[in-house]
């Protein structure tokens, strides 16, 4: 969306519901979304990539439409999933000849070469399905008095600025904000790591240890005390980004950086990954080392921070990233405090080494991977079952 009236109404709806100042009303879904994680890991910890998608989902569904997400086969998931997909296909410049020649969107969709109207014909339907369903269910259970408080509703109630918009603006805005909050992401790189790197592991569950204890799970209360679970998060970000190339952007006037010309309409890409993999900045940038992070048992200020580039830049940050950063912390801790996470073993009991592999394309994550998840302690896996549904 080009950056103007429209898109700073969009910008501003989208703020008024996840700046730092307004997420602390979404805890407890968070809470209750990472414990459910945990009882999900003790009864089929093999499925935890289908778990930890899951959990991200539903606690996105509950904050964003106040709507509970199924098991399995999801009906808004699968359609937000596959809007995903259609992202990831077209989001890189060049993907499609009509990004370098734009006079072929002209042509009709039957002509040869022209599958990418096809395709943009079924992704369109994709989109509106994935946009327009949860929040035609939320209005009718606004119209029956059984909607749960959620974002979508509390748009509708009391629109920001409603005063320059008519009810059709407010609506579509309203539509679009709460289906652009969904994050499909997938955080399985979280168990790839602890799997691969058991000294990290190690360390964090010592912090937690000596911290929370043993007899309850962490807290948000805990987050200050807690700078190493909260480097993990930092080096999450940034070793293994899904973004690694960000959204490519349009300059929208000439521009010169560096000694080169921009024209005005020419495509820009971040480059992500090169600014949180610089080894001038990040000693050895493809390990995963929580450390970098720290300096005298403290996060270090004066460290490169992930968020400078795996959000986006600038007006175009990503403004749920606060929300995302919450979730994280939530679910590392808490997983951390009564999971062990070990890389599969071979027939005489000596761990595999696992090898990184990731998906392609706009969208990076973990292909399919094992790794075994066992409850610390007999303490820890009661603690487990002592939660509540």
């Amino acid at each position: 969306m080009p950056y103007g009236t429209k898109w700073r109404r969009h910008c501003r709806a989208f703020h008024e519901h996840f700046h730092a100042n307004a997420i602390h009303k979404y805890l407890p879904i968070q809470v209750k979304e990472t414990q459910a994680l945990l009882r999900r890991l003790l009864t089929t910890p093999q499925n935890f990539m289908h778990h930890i998608r899951h959990t991200f989902a539903s606690t996105i569904m509950s904050v964003s439409y106040g709507l509970p997400v199924l098991e399995s086969n999801d009906p808004y998931i699968t359609l937000a999933e596959e809007a995903l997909r259609g992202v990831a296909e077209a989001g890189i410049p060049g993907t499609f000849l009509v990004d370098l020649l734009p006079v072929l969107k002209y042509v009709p969709s039957w002509f040869p070469g022209a599958g990418f109207k096809r395709k943009a014909a079924h992704h369109a339907v994709i989109n509106a399905e994935a946009v327009g369903q949860p929040f035609k269910t939320v209005q009718r259970k606004m119209a029956e008095g059984t909607a749960i408080p959620c974002v979508l509703t509390s748009l509708l109630e009391e629109f920001p600025g409603n005063e320059e918009l008519g009810q059709a603006e407010e609506e579509l805005i309203s539509r679009n904000t709460a289906a652009i909050a969904y994050n499909g992401f997938n955080h399985s790189k979280f168990f790839l790591a602890m799997a691969m790197y058991p000294e990290v592991l190690r360390k964090a569950q010592a912090e937690i240890d000596a911290v929370v204890g043993i007899n309850r799970l962490p807290d948000f209360n805990d987050h200050p005390y807690l700078p190493y679970i909260n480097a993990i998060i930092k080096e999450m970000m940034c070793w293994q980004l899904v973004l690694p190339l960000g959204f490519a952007h349009m300059a929208t006037e000439d521009d010169e950086y560096d000694g080169y010309f921009i024209p005005k309409g020419t495509a820009v890409i971040g480059a992500a990954w090169s600014i949180l993999h610089d080894p001038e900045v990040f000693e050895g940038p493809e390990e995963f080392r929580p450390e970098r992070y720290l300096k005298d048992g403290q996060i270090d200020p004066s460290v490169r921070d992930p968020g400078v580039a795996a959000f986006g830049f600038d007006r175009r940050m990503c403004p749920g990233r606060y929300l995302s950063d919450n979730s994280l912390y939530s679910i590392v801790s808490s997983v951390l405090a009564v999971y062990n996470i070990n890389a599969p073993v071979d027939e005489s009991g000596k761990p595999n080494q696992l090898v990184v592999n990731y998906t392609s394309g706009l969208l990076s994550y973990p292909v399919l991977f094992n790794c075994t998840i066992k409850p610390r302690s007999k303490a820890a896996e009661f603690l487990i079952q002592g939660i509540s549904d």
